[in-house]
């Protein structure tokens, strides 16, 4: 008789967990750069707004549901894309954008001004937000 209480407490514990793991939101990623970028036929060669680059050893590509991409499966492809390079300068974390969410934040910050990247930053949040909630619905 005991053995189904223990169950159930097992069960309603897992299900406690995945209902709070649908509720974190993330934030935006800090340094990171709007771009396009095309995929080659052979990665990690990429072109990010035009000019040539390259994915790191080991570069992390999130979708729009954060799950990982491989960069085979985007090999001539053009994504919208947010990215931040390691320290030697390559292209090391993507995070890939639908096109609305690449338009409201294309062009911010080009001046340079400390305004800019302040707007670029509320602007991801956002993005950040509503994909949040769109996955709570």
């Amino acid at each position: 008789m005991q053995r189904w209480k223990l169950w159930a407490a097992a069960a309603l514990a897992c299900l406690s967990t995945f209902a709070q793991a649908q509720g974190i939101i993330r934030d935006a990623p800090k340094d990171v750069r709007p771009a396009v970028m095309a995929v080659s036929a052979t990665p990690p060669d990429v072109m990010l707004d035009g000019k040539a680059d390259r994915l790191s050893p080991g570069a992390r590509i999130r979708d729009l549901n954060n799950m990982m991409v491989l960069s085979g499966s985007l090999a001539g492809k053009s994504v919208y894309t947010v990215y931040k390079r390691d320290s030697a300068g390559l292209v090391h974390e993507v995070w890939l954008l639908t096109a609305d969410e690449y338009a409201k934040l294309g062009g911010t910050g080009a001046s340079g001004d400390g305004e800019g990247y302040k707007r670029f930053m509320e602007l991801l949040n956002i993005v950040w937000a509503a994909r949040a909630l769109a996955g709570l619905k």
